[in-house]
């Protein structure tokens, strides 16, 4: 991400998962919170492609989280100008929680906001593991990530489905 950066000649960047599609128009939002004086970044609410009341119950939450606590995860696309890019000091060199630890970086520097736009990202994780074990998963990294348990065990914790899932 910090090279893909480095390489951009924009001046708004947008962090995006490769499983993640963009809603139409996104840029015309994009570009309306980035010029709020306040805002410093922001996300698009999380719509997971597969169906279910399940995973809609997950969007609610992980749409509450974010609205409510402006803590968007990287399944939400995130995007900032590059000068508070640049300001923060880009992604830190972790192998997970580096989205994280960015949102966190960013909240200290001003407000992010979460436009009623939907970002729609894929559902495989979730459908390969089940969404109640992904969904505890994902909070027990975020849970080690604030005890301090290293971010490589943390990483394995997080890629655990690919020994215990079906093939």
């Amino acid at each position: 991400m910090n090279a893909g950066a480095k390489a951009a000649s924009g001046d708004i960047l947008l962090f995006l998962h490769a499983d993640s599609r963009l809603p139409q128009n996104f840029d015309k939002d994009v570009r309306r919170v980035i010029e709020q004086p306040l805002m410093i970044a922001g996300a698009f609410r999380l719509r997971i492609d597969g169906p279910g009341r399940t995973l809609r119950l997950i969007e609610w939450g992980a749409n509450l989280r974010a609205r409510l606590l402006r803590m968007p995860y990287g399944d939400q696309g995130l995007f900032l100008n590059s000068e508070t890019f640049d300001a923060t000091g880009g992604f830190p060199d972790l192998p997970i929680m580096e989205d994280f630890v960015m949102v966190r970086r960013l909240q200290r520097r001003g407000r992010i906001a979460i436009i009623p736009s939907t970002l729609t990202t894929s559902a495989r994780r979730w459908e390969a593991i089940g969404p109640w074990r992904t969904t505890w998963i994902n909070q027990l990294v975020v849970a080690g990530y604030y005890f301090g348990v290293p971010p490589d065990r943390l990483a394995c914790w997080y890629h655990i489905e690919r020994h215990h899932s079906p093939r």
